[in-house]
C-alpha cells in the first residue's frame, strides 16, 4: 500500500511541476534556473549524507549514479544560466570583449 502512495505522489508531483514551468514566461527563466541549480547542489550534499550510511555494493552504484547525474545538472545548469544571462549585456559591454579579442580590427 506504501509504493502506491509513493507513486500516487510522485506523478502528482511530476504533473504539478510541469504545469507551473510550462506557466514562466520566458523573461523568469534565468532565475528560475538559478533556484534549480541551488537544488541541485542540496542534491549533492543529501548524497554524500547517504554515501555515509551506504553498506552494499548496491548502495554505492546508485549514490555514483545520483553523485554523477546531479553534478552534471549543476554544472549544465550555470553553464545555461551563464550564457543566458550574455543575452542581457549591454552592446558596449560585448564590443569591448570583442574588440579586445580581435584587437580592434574589424573583418
Amino acid at each position: 500500500m506504501d509504493i502506491i502512495v509513493a507513486i500516487t505522489l510522485f506523478i502528482l508531483a511530476l504533473l504539478i511541476g510541469v504545469e507551473v514551468i510550462g506557466k514562466v514566461p520566458a523573461t523568469l527563466h534565468t532565475p528560475l534556473m538559478s533556484g534549480a541549480n541551488s537544488i541541485h547542489g542540496i542534491v549533492i550534499v543529501g548524497v554524500v549524507i547517504v554515501a555515509a550510511h551506504a553498506t552494499s555494493p548496491l548502495a554505492w552504484v546508485f549514490i555514483f549514479l545520483a553523485a554523477v547525474l546531479g553534478t552534471m545538472n549543476v554544472v549544465g545548469g550555470y553553464v545555461v544560466t551563464d550564457r543566458m544571462l550574455e543575452m542581457f549585456k549591454s552592446d558596449k559591454t560585448k564590443s569591448n570583449g570583442k574588440d579586445a579579442a580581435t584587437n580592434g580590427k574589424d573583418k
